[in-house]
């Protein structure tokens, strides 16, 4: 079997059709373009998950679509909700596989306990080719690519219950579920036109976030896009020596090369980065440390988003102390970063990505691990 890819069917499944080639495939069948723009609306906006749902399209084309069509959807596995309101997701995925995938909705409250912002952290692949050593999902491996409309389905569920549950719309998405977004660009950037798209979500493209850490290539052809998305880079050591250690991916596309694309990316879009960095005790959070990441963050207009990591079982590197946190910081402050504190969200639920959807007993994935 072909990891990279679902399985395929006889028949195709509507929401691995991009919007163009969806209207394309349903010209086929004599639509006028408002038919395809309906199809659509119910498939990305409605959450449509049979023909039936479908109400203003006529009885026999419901039929013909049922007929020659499908609708396969990620389906929502279980969950786990913190005391702290954080609620993680595990959505099952409709392949041969029953492979899952996580997302999370991380929400912010006002001091009267009122929601402010609602946050979704979705995957993007099940599992990760890039074993970085601090990351549950690294230690699965990666096993497959998903569809942008299983992003987007992750999306969907989500919205939903949050309308359901603080009467509002999410606010933010952040692509730093499991997975590397930019090893599956296609996908990834179609469900974020999807999700910004008037018929679809209807969230604001500044309002998305893509993650990377560090694929040099993607993150040029990204600036290239005409889409108004955030670029968020995993960088978690400031470094070549330390980032070799904890991210397999620096030995081949190391910091020098990630400088130069990052210069690219802001000359053609002008929009500034954000570098995310766990702060691990006594391996990256020393002033050395900051003083070396302070010189990155002058490559171009850039923020660091400090994230107080949530422990993993198995993994060695933990959780960095105040104090030590407080003098990284400092240094920061005093070289005038613009920084922000990510304290851990979920800690009494498997908050750590990646950790409810491995399986006891699974096979490793493919992985640049050694």
């Amino acid at each position: 079997m072909n990891m990279d890819t679902p399985v395929t069917r006889e028949k195709p499944n509507l929401k691995a059709l991009t919007k163009k080639e969806l209207s394309d495939y349903l010209s086929d069948f004599g639509l006028a373009s408002y038919r395809s723009d309906q199809v659509f609306q119910w498939l990305y906006q409605k959450g449509a998950a049979s023909f039936d749902e479908m109400t203003n399209l006529s009885k026999d084309l419901r039929a013909k679509l049922n007929e020659r069509t499908e609708i396969r959807k990620a389906k929502e596995f279980s969950r786990q909700e913190s005391k702290d309101g954080t609620i993680k997701f595990l959505f099952q995925l409709d392949d041969p596989e029953e492979y899952k995938v996580e997302a999370v909705l991380i929400p912010d409250f006002y001091d009267d306990g009122t929601v402010n912002r609602l946050t979704v952290c979705v995957s993007s692949q099940v599992g990760c080719m890039f074993g970085c050593s601090f990351c549950a999902t690294g230690k699965m491996g990666y096993f497959r690519n998903l569809t942008h409309g299983e992003i987007v389905d992750q999306v969907q569920q989500i919205n939903d219950l949050a309308e359901d549950r603080f009467g509002k719309k999410i606010n933010n998405i952040v692509y730093m579920g499991m997975g590397e977004p930019l090893h599956n660009y296609k996908s990834v950037v179609e469900s974020a036109a999807i999700i910004s798209d008037p018929l679809g979500v209807d969230l604001a493209q500044r309002r998305i976030t893509i993650s990377t850490v560090g694929l040099t290539k993607q993150i040029k052809q990204l600036a290239r896009e005409e889409i108004n998305v955030n670029l968020a880079i995993s960088l978690h050591a400031a470094d070549d020596e330390k980032r070799n250690k904890i991210m397999p991916i620096n030995e081949s596309l190391n910091l020098t090369k990630l400088e130069e694309a990052v210069k690219f990316y802001f000359r053609e879009t002008e929009r500034p980065v954000t570098y995310e960095y766990l702060l691990f005790d006594g391996f990256n959070d020393t002033t050395q440390d900051a003083k070396n990441l302070v010189n990155i963050v002058r490559w171009a207009p850039s923020k660091v988003n400090i994230i107080m990591y949530n422990n993993v079982a198995g993994v060695e590197l933990k959780r960095a102390r105040e104090d030590r946190l407080n003098r990284f910081m400092k240094t920061l402050t005093n070289n005038s970063v613009t920084a922000t504190v990510r304290r851990s969200r979920g800690d009494d639920i498997d908050a750590g990505c990646g950790q409810l959807a491995i399986r006891e007993g699974q096979e490793r994935g493919k992985s640049m691990a050694k």
